[in-house]
């Protein structure tokens, strides 16, 4: 039996939760963006920097010494979390978009106007933009999953068009839809990926958050994600790859402890991870992101989905009574993760959190950096909710409060007219 999360608990890690925006008490309902930072993670990062602070894998000294000790064990604790068979999986970068970038640079440089490229149409910018560069660099042709109607992806669509087929070499999609809170059928799509050779690159920012990741059961063959959304630091984000795979890939970017032996006519590479970790890496931010998986695994994962998923039900049936509220994508709490976005009315989304903004909800407005998702569904942006492992009943209480009132601002009525 999964134990039951004690949000009062969780609660007391996180300071920033007393505080008071206008006068109201914080409810932050953002953490799709960036989630909440608990003392602890801060304290180890603040311990490193003042007692151990020195660059890693260079200098012989013995805080140096401490330093990459320090950071090579972050990389150890990074690979338990994801399953990973063995640390030199991990390569440590900026954040996810890095993470991708990183993957559509080194894993394209070979294809032809011949070859193919599959994300879909739910991706993140971070998660196409780079592959679209990469078409325009090689001459592939860039194709996508689409989506039903309530926001999932179409697999019945994209077999019977034929979408991953002998030209197929590459798959990126998303684990977890940052709009509509979606999971994505990795493992499904990932065999049938396999069955052409195409590699497969998922981003995970969304996903493993809420659930125990385990790279063995996706069946992907790169996982890219952040820390800030891990209730980690900023600036560190994480690249997950088959070792296999790593180690046929060139650099991505050259400079300082990616090289094996530099000369004037030429140099060799490091092996991976290091050949992909260029010049200082995120040192301090990947001990924090460490520090923030340490803190997730105590109260437990599956604690944390199951929470989640209480949290996402309570939201959907309140929002459900909320008039003239479109919710985009699914409704009900199977296959999907905490992040909730929605039209009001005729309400523009940017006004809407504005309004919940002066009565202390933090949300997000806006297409959430995946604008095709939402030119699929007919608009333009929209209001997200995001819950976390410190969100309560009553923070969806306040939320559905502050969307009354802004509909009582704008001048909608709130019951219909006969």
């Amino acid at each position: 039996m999964t134990p039951e999360l004690d949000v009062a608990d969780v609660r007391r890690d996180f300071p920033i939760l007393t505080r008071k925006i206008g006068g109201f008490p914080l409810t932050y309902l953002d953490s799709a963006n960036t989630s909440l930072k608990p003392r602890q993670v801060v304290a180890a990062m603040s311990a490193h920097d003042l007692g151990h602070s020195a660059n890693v894998a260079r200098a012989m000294h013995t805080i140096g010494a401490e330093a990459t000790a320090a950071y090579e064990a972050a990389r150890a604790t990074i690979a338990r979390f994801v399953h990973a068979a063995a640390p030199e999986e991990i390569v440590f970068t900026s954040n996810a978009t890095e993470s991708l970038n990183l993957a559509a640079h080194v894993m394209t440089a070979g294809l032809t106007e011949n070859d193919e490229i599959v994300v879909s149409v739910a991706e993140h910018h971070s998660n196409l933009v780079p592959w679209q560069m990469a078409c325009q660099r090689t001459g592939a042709r860039l194709r996508w999953f689409d989506v039903t109607d309530d926001g999932r992806i179409d697999l019945d669509k994209a077999r019977a068009e034929g979408l991953i087929n002998e030209r197929t070499k590459v798959v990126a999609i998303t684990a977890q839809s940052n709009v509509t809170g979606a999971v994505t059928p990795l493992p499904a799509i990932a065999a049938w990926a396999h069955e052409f050779g195409a590699v497969v690159v998922a981003d995970g920012a969304q996903y493993v958050t809420q659930h125990a990741p385990d790279v063995r059961k996706l069946g992907v063959d790169m996982l890219a994600f952040t820390g800030h959304k891990l209730c980690g630091p900023t600036g560190v984000g994480v690249l997950w790859g088959r070792l296999a795979l790593l180690e046929t890939l060139p650099p991505f970017l050259g400079g300082g402890e990616m090289i094996e032996v530099v000369r004037m006519d030429g140099s060799t590479y490091a092996r991976p991870p290091y050949r992909f970790e260029a010049g200082t890496p995120p040192i301090t931010q990947a001990i924090g992101l460490a520090a923030a998986i340490d803190y997730l695994d105590d109260w437990g994962m599956d604690a944390i989905e199951a929470h989640e998923r209480t949290i996402t039900a309570y939201a959907l049936e309140r929002l459900d009574a909320v008039p003239r509220l479109r919710i985009l994508g699914p409704t009900d709490t199977a296959d999907r993760g905490g992040a909730i976005s929605f039209t009001l009315a005729d309400v523009h989304p940017h006004d809407v959190a504005q309004v919940l903004d002066s009565r202390g909800v933090a949300v997000r407005g806006g297409h959430h950096c995946a604008r095709p998702l939402h030119e699929r569904f007919g608009v333009q942006a929209s209001v997200r909710v995001s819950s976390y492992l410190y969100t309560t009943t009553q923070e969806i209480d306040r939320l559905v409060d502050g969307l009354r009132t802004a509909l009582c601002f704008f001048g909608v009525p709130l019951f219909e007219m006969d």
